[in-house]
């Protein structure tokens, strides 16, 4: 034990709990943490200029490097900055220790300015969190939020760190951080059980979620699905790459409603849920995504999840990597001859099915090719196509991006990256957060104009960094997606076709200027052939660039 200053000890159980970066954007409830940073050598400081740019890029962080990220935050008003990027990495089950400055102890019965009770503000987005009280208490409150955040299911956690606990010394031991063993294997007569079922089904269809890609567990939802003969669809809102893409059994992420959801499910007998939501939606509908009977099996790392909406007829706690194998096995073994040669015959055809579809879909972003402004398939195709194959792409398209996960080369667990919460704005500084986890990988974010102006201060954290990345702006000049879901009430604005609080364009944004102000190198494009030339040009430049891509603003079904 040694005699330590508070504000010390804290970057050195970061430095134990692995922690290489620390985002933020600093107050003065932060100043003692700042003062510890000018004597340290190891840690990285990476300024953000508000504070849900830095949770966005804290979320970033932890989902591609996979390890505890930790943010910091100016009291009260810097809480509830990041509170929307929080319930994004929430519900991506990002690991990240949210740090929040709190006025001295002694202080705060007199309610100061910027002062609340902070714990209670973050506590319904987090897994836990708390206030450290003393000193002797903050080793054990590090080690404590660092293994409940990496533990399966992963979450953000939250600590409020009032400034007396950082200028305080004492003796202090540090202890040591403990880490959760994460491999799960389901019940063994559950997954027989599961097998005897899945062996007999005339057409099974999977479902995947984020507890594949975040247990490294591609390879065997590959053989499992092969196995099978069925086709794979990554559940509506994909955190991940949840199954490679280049595979023809992958079909994409599911469209967030229910009539389309349920019209899929109809064509198959069985569903199988591998770390998949089921299901969450955009809007209501009179009609049920699930169909009335459909037996379902489902595994999760979450047992909240099994069960949750739709009875299963097998359901499993446990993690994708040590369960698949065991039920691919099973299902082998289970079935008759007949029905290994069905299998057989079903994964021919699914595979040929596979195949077709893409070929439909190419076809159909080239015959849009010629469209002026750039419709947003065959953009999509474009970037697919000339994106190298380490590529990493931080999707946050929202309405543009039809199409995009086919025509992506991703077949790692951290070559795509999406938005699961819902909540706009995150792609932007996620991606900055990405790059720096994957130095060595190309990054590319791919952007709506709306989203982009929800943390567009994250343009300067990338200049600051110089990091060689690419950010793509799809401007339509709206928010597309409200337009298209206003119009399908059918009521008044339909009625009128006018659609109040959804334009962007009196003024126009010029991203070009923003972006170049925030140290960028920046352009418009408003042919494909220049978004191939300057996403060429910007793959190779030392540093972040900015490409404002101009394209189509039709939104009315055809």
């Amino acid at each position: 034990m040694a005699v330590m200053a508070g504000k010390t000890a804290l970057l050195e159980l970061f430095k134990q709990e692995g922690v290489k970066i620390v985002f933020g954007n600093p107050g003065t409830t932060e100043l003692p943490l700042m003062d510890a940073f000018a004597a340290e050598q190891e840690l990285r400081y990476v300024l953000a200029l508000q504070e849900a740019p830095a949770m966005g890029m804290a979320d970033g962080y932890a989902q591609a490097s996979g390890h505890l990220s930790v943010v910091n935050l100016h009291a009260a008003p810097g809480l509830g900055n990041a509170m929307g990027m929080l319930y994004d990495a929430q519900q991506a089950g990002a690991p990240i220790l949210v740090t929040a400055g709190q006025h001295e102890q002694r202080f705060n019965f007199t309610e100061p300015l910027l002062w609340a009770d902070l714990p209670v503000i973050a506590r319904p987005f987090v897994k836990w969190s708390e206030e450290v009280r003393q000193l002797s208490d903050l080793p054990r409150a590090i080690h404590r939020a660092a293994k409940t955040a990496l533990a399966p299911p992963m979450g953000p956690v939250f600590l409020s760190l009032p400034g007396d606990i950082l200028t305080a010394s004492e003796d202090l031991d540090l202890g040591q951080p403990t880490r959760v063993a994460s491999g799960i294997r389901g019940d063994s007569s559950a997954i027989a059980q599961a097998a005897a079922l899945l062996a007999k089904a005339n057409s099974p269809v999977i479902i995947a979620g984020d507890a594949v890609p975040q247990g490294n567990a591609l390879d065997e939802l590959v053989a499992l699905a092969e196995a099978l003969g069925a086709p794979v669809y990554d559940e509506g809102m994909a955190t991940r790459t949840m199954f490679p893409s280049s595979h023809p059994l992958y079909r994409g992420a599911l469209v967030r409603l229910p009539p389309a959801i349920r019209g899929m499910l109809m064509q198959h007998d069985m569903l199988l849920s591998v770390g998949a939501d089921l299901f969450t939606l955009s809007l209501p509908d009179e009609v049920e995504a699930m169909p009335e009977g459909m037996p379902i099996i489902h595994i999760d790392t979450d047992a909240w999840e099994l069960g949750k909406n739709y009875p299963a007829k097998v359901a499993i706690l446990g993690e994708p990597k040590s369960t698949l194998p065991e039920l691919t096995a099973g299902i082998i073994k289970a079935r008759s001859a007949v029905e290994a040669q069905r299998a057989v015959t079903r994964l021919a055809h699914v595979r040929t099915e596979g195949i077709s579809s893409l070929a439909k879909l190419n076809a159909m972003a080239e015959a849009l090719s010629e469209r002026h402004p750039i419709h947003p398939l065959p953009l999509m195709q474009a970037i697919g196509r000339m994106l190298p194959a380490n590529a990493v792409v931080i999707d946050e398209t929202v309405s543009s991006g039809n199409g995009l996960r086919r025509f992506l080369k991703s077949d790692d667990p951290q070559s795509f990256f999406g938005m699961r919460g819902g909540g706009i704005g995150w792609g932007l500084p996620a991606a900055i957060g990405a790059k720096l986890a994957l130095p060595d990988r190309p990054v590319v974010a791919l952007i709506g104009d709306g989203s982009a102006m929800y943390t567009i201060q994250g343009l300067w954290t990338a200049a600051r960094e110089n990091l060689q990345m690419v950010f793509v702006i799809i401007n339509n000049y709206s928010y597309r997606i409200l337009k298209q879901r206003t119009n399908a009430m059918k009521g008044l604005a339909a009625q009128a076709d006018n659609y109040v609080g959804m334009e962007l364009d009196r003024p126009r944004v010029d991203f070009v200027s923003v972006a170049r102000g925030l140290g960028l190198t920046a352009h418009k494009a408003t042919t494909l052939s220049e978004v191939q030339d300057l996403m060429k040009a910007a793959l190779r430049h030392d540093g972040p660039t900015l490409i404002d891509v101009e394209v189509d603003r039709s939104w009315k079904p055809v």
